[in-house]
């Protein structure tokens, strides 16, 4: 149990955790509220139009990834962070404002989903890269994780309250009070000691926006994660559209909605924490995750009730963090510190950015033929990644038949990367040093090749 909160025991990563979970329940409250304005108040249950939505609001990080992971590797990530939450906040206040007085449309909407959107491009690979400012790299998989945990802690409230809230008071109140969560974050930045940051690798001018892309292109093992990822984004993790859709299906209102998506993050607050037991993010975990990902998404989709659907969904729920979160911790642990912020940004940029290629379609699926169909689409991405990257982990060599037991196999993850680095012109660097090895943490596998600590979750 300590392992697990070892990082809450530093007095900055304390008081962010604190600030992101009250925050994290503002914009959960916020995105229910956004997701049942535009299927029911803008439009008449049309799921195209919650797709579009989606689109707009995660297509900039996609548009804007090298510019957004330059600014991440540039310039100081905690006055970054304070600039972009301000902004999310003021966004936030005038469309409460517009939605109260009634004057907000579709097509409004549509073009503040856009302005969330570009806030967020800057503000996602800051405050994912922040994390290794905070901590230690030892303790960088334990805090990736414990970041899950207050996302899908205020996963688990914020839908629900703001669902009951909507019946209440309305809508557009929803937008007002995230606003006002946006000072929590705003004041644990402001009272972090800064003296207790972790020392930063500063960025030249000599590694260049492609670098980023080259990198990842060298690195046939994220080249395989950021595939998986972007199929599960693309057509699996569109929550909104499946829990809404489905909501209306079995003729719940928007509670019912809100409920549902605090049945999935029941699971995904359990895959966090499940997460932060780990020492550090194994790539096995993140395949067996989306296999996991695929069959419970299939079996969801043929529930014939709401309780039952919603039983499911933690399942869906579970193994959808297990995926992310371990994909995040890895990509934070073995990525060249100097590079750390450029392919963050890309990582985001496929995570967030493989929505407005899937949401359209799978929303267009859910009007068309239904939304348990759309939902089979999602499953059938989880299980075309969990084929894809297990493909990798044999075609790789790190496949072996066990030694001692005829039918065990093992997984070998302590193998070094190598990594050519992109050539620095001779002005900024030595030519006599233009490759790096990259050597993931030891740990010793027993004759199974499973590690001393279970391994059954996200690290």
């Amino acid at each position: 149990m300590k392992a697990m909160f070892r990082s809450l025991g530093l007095f900055n990563y304390r008081v962010w955790f604190i600030g992101a979970l009250i925050s994290n329940i503002g914009g959960w409250m916020q995105s229910t509220a956004q997701d049942w304005v535009v299927l029911t108040e803008l439009t008449h249950n049309d799921a195209t139009a919650m797709g579009v939505t989606m689109a707009l609001q995660f297509g900039p990080p996609l548009v804007l990834v090298s510019v957004t992971g330059w600014v991440a590797d540039h310039f100081d990530r905690r006055k970054l962070l304070m600039c972009t939450q301000s902004a999310l906040g003021l966004l936030a206040i005038t469309v409460g404002i517009l939605l109260l007085t009634h004057v907000m449309t579709l097509p409004m909407m549509w073009l503040f989903a856009g302005l969330f959107g570009v806030a967020n491009a800057f503000d996602s690979p800051a405050r994912q890269a922040f994390v290794s400012d905070v901590v230690s790299r030892e303790n960088a998989a334990n805090a990736v994780a414990l970041n899950s945990a207050s996302f899908n802690t205020a996963r688990l409230i914020g839908p629900a309250v703001g669902g009951v809230m909507i019946v209440l008071v309305g809508s557009g109140w929803m937008f007002l009070i995230n606003a006002a969560t946006f000072l929590a974050m705003l004041v644990a930045l402001s009272i972090m000691r800064l003296n207790e940051l972790e020392p930063r690798v500063k960025a030249t001018d000599a590694t260049r926006l492609a670098d980023g892309f080259r990198y990842v292109a060298r690195r046939k093992d994220l080249l395989v994660l950021f595939v998986m990822v972007f199929l599960i984004g693309a057509f699996g993790m569109n929550f909104p559209i499946f829990a809404s859709t489905m909501a209306l299906e079995f003729g719940m209102k928007a509670d019912g909605y809100g409920a549902l998506s605090s049945l999935l993050a029941i699971g995904s607050l359990a895959g966090a924490l499940m997460a932060a037991r780990r020492d550090r993010a194994r790539m096995r975990v993140v395949i067996f995750a989306t296999g996991g990902f695929g069959i419970a998404s299939l079996v969801s989709s043929l529930m014939p009730v709401y309780w039952m659907y919603g039983v499911v969904v933690i399942f869906v729920g579970f193994s959808t963090v297990s995926m992310l979160t371990t994909a995040n911790g890895y990509v934070q642990t073995t990525t060249d510190a100097q590079l750390r912020g450029r392919v963050l940004a890309l990582y985001m940029a496929v995570i967030m950015g493989s929505t407005p290629v899937g949401a359209p379609i799978v929303g267009w699926v859910a009007t068309a033929f239904g939304p348990r169909t759309a939902i089979q689409l999602g499953a059938a991405a989880g299980l075309i990644a969990c084929a894809i990257g297990a493909t990798w982990i044999i075609t790789s060599g790190r496949l072996h038949r066990s030694e001692t037991h005829r039918f065990a196999l093992s997984i070998d993850e302590t193998r070094p990367i190598q990594v050519v680095q992109p050539k620095i012109p001779e002005e900024f660097s030595d030519p006599l040093a233009q490759t790096t090895p990259i050597k993931l943490p030891s740990d010793e596998l027993d004759t199974r090749g499973v590690a001393p600590r279970a391994d059954g979750s996200a690290g």
